[in-house]
């Protein structure tokens, strides 16, 4: 696979001028395809990245993290490219994974690549440690599978196969949905450690909105699979649906 020629970066952004140049130089080491999507900043975001060598969609106002890796996938896709790794634009993913994610998905065939920080978490302040460990083992139970890191928003993803599965939110869960989505379209999932980074800056995750987003996709997810169970139980013969295999 050329990745050079068939991935772009997509990194969505918000008020990340101090951030976001650095990163870009990071990324371009890489990719020469990089798609900054900066959501609604009220800061030099836009023009920082675009001096750094991004093309740069921009959002009039800020409409969630998940509506901006929408648009920067489809960016992607008109472009013309295949994959898309996702990068966060406040300096918490190191550039010098990426190619680690290139050699998984070539060796496993996966179209979904996934961050994995908890394997070496000693970095991660212990609530958003707490909180990605317990979110992960509630999405391995929905699933039915073992999910090493729900919430690492670093990953690689084959556009053709994202366009053919569900993908409705646009927050923060997002990295969930993708997650549940890609299971239960039969795809595997692959997991790969990455390093944990967090920096002096503070998190555009909302405590308390994004928690309540969350659960409430979370109990949507439970009502639809319960539902699910209750057709498939009332069919004669009917066999359980096999869950697809993650290979970690």
């Amino acid at each position: 696979m050329d990745w050079v020629c068939q991935c772009a970066a997509v990194i969505p952004c918000f008020n990340e001028e101090t951030q976001i140049a650095r990163v870009v130089a990071a990324v371009r080491a890489h990719l020469p395809h990089v798609i900054v999507v900066d959501d609604g900043s009220t800061d030099a975001t836009a023009r920082a990245a675009a001096a750094a060598g991004a093309r740069v969609v921009r959002h009039k106002e800020n409409r969630g993290k998940g509506a901006a890796l929408q648009t920067g996938w489809r960016t992607a896709r008109e472009c013309g490219l295949s994959w898309a790794i996702v990068v966060d634009g406040d300096g918490q993913h190191a550039a010098g994974d990426i190619p680690g994610f290139f050699r998984c998905a070539e060796m496993s065939g996966a179209k979904l690549v996934v961050g994995n920080r908890l394997g070496n978490s000693a970095g991660m302040p212990w609530v958003r440690r707490w909180v990605n460990r317990w979110m992960t083992r509630r999405l391995s139970r929905l699933t039915g599978q073992r999910i090493e890191d729900s919430q690492c928003g670093f990953r690689l993803v084959h556009l053709e196969t994202l366009a053919q599965v569900q993908i409705s939110t646009n927050h923060f869960e997002i990295e969930s949905e993708m997650l549940v989505s890609f299971l239960a379209a039969g795809c595997a999932v692959e997991f790969v450690p990455v390093q944990v980074i967090y920096n002096s800056g503070g998190s555009k995750i909302h405590p308390v909105r994004d928690s309540v987003r969350w659960f409430r996709w979370w109990l949507a997810q439970g009502r639809r699979s319960h539902v699910k169970q209750a057709s498939s139980g009332n069919r004669a013969g009917a066999l359980p649906k096999k869950t697809a295999g993650v290979v970690s």
